[in-house]
């Protein structure tokens, strides 16, 4: 079991992905964090307080499932009850400072987070959108032949730099927000 508070790709790697096939989300903040974890969007409309998407090995989709709140009293009570057992229950002191240091590292700089995010198509990707004025992840893989998680990720880079607006659901398309110089500056100014 793998559990983490911050799903990006650093954490999540293709390879730790690759060897979990089946893995439950709960409320994420945005699509892209959705995608990390379940290869599709859908955890960033849950409502939090044990609502999650349980995507087990080979399922088409996720399934909505409720999980149950355990309050920390009930927590003591199953520690206490394995002490009792003759367990012992010990922290690993070793690995809560190897956490707590690699949390301090990864809070040092978001602009990192966003760098290991950032796509090497993401320049040309901006200029098709820039130049048909259209932002959709149909025409990225048309034009440069990826797939629909590669392209999917590329429109949602473009938003959360305020190229493009949010989707207005439904076949409505993004509204542009920058001029194409502004655009390509920006994207450039992040390479």
């Amino acid at each position: 079991i793998l559990a983490t508070q911050r799903p990006s790709v650093n954490v999540i790697t293709g390879i730790i992905k690759a060897n979990l096939p089946s893995r439950i989300s709960f409320a994420v903040s945005s699509q892209v964090d959705s995608r990390t974890i379940l290869d599709r969007g859908g955890a960033e409309t849950l409502l939090g307080k044990g609502d999650m998407l349980f995507s087990p090995q080979g399922a088409p989709k996720p399934i909505r499932v409720q999980g149950a709140f355990i309050s920390d009293e009930e927590v003591e009570m199953l520690l206490d009850y394995i002490r009792s057992q003759g367990q012992e229950v010990s922290e690993n002191e070793e690995l809560i400072d190897f956490i707590e240091n690699d949390s301090k590292e990864d809070d040092s700089s978001e602009e990192d987070e966003f760098l290991v995010k950032q796509d090497k198509l993401l320049p040309d990707a901006v200029e098709l959108v820039m130049s048909t004025g259209q932002a959709s992840s149909s025409s990225i893989q048309r034009r440069f032949r990826v797939g629909y998680s590669r392209a999917a990720r590329l429109v949602d880079t473009m938003e959360e730099l305020r190229i493009i607006g949010p989707s207005g659901g439904g076949n409505k398309p993004r509204e542009i927000l920058m001029s194409q110089e502004q655009a390509m500056e920006l994207v450039k100014s992040l390479m």
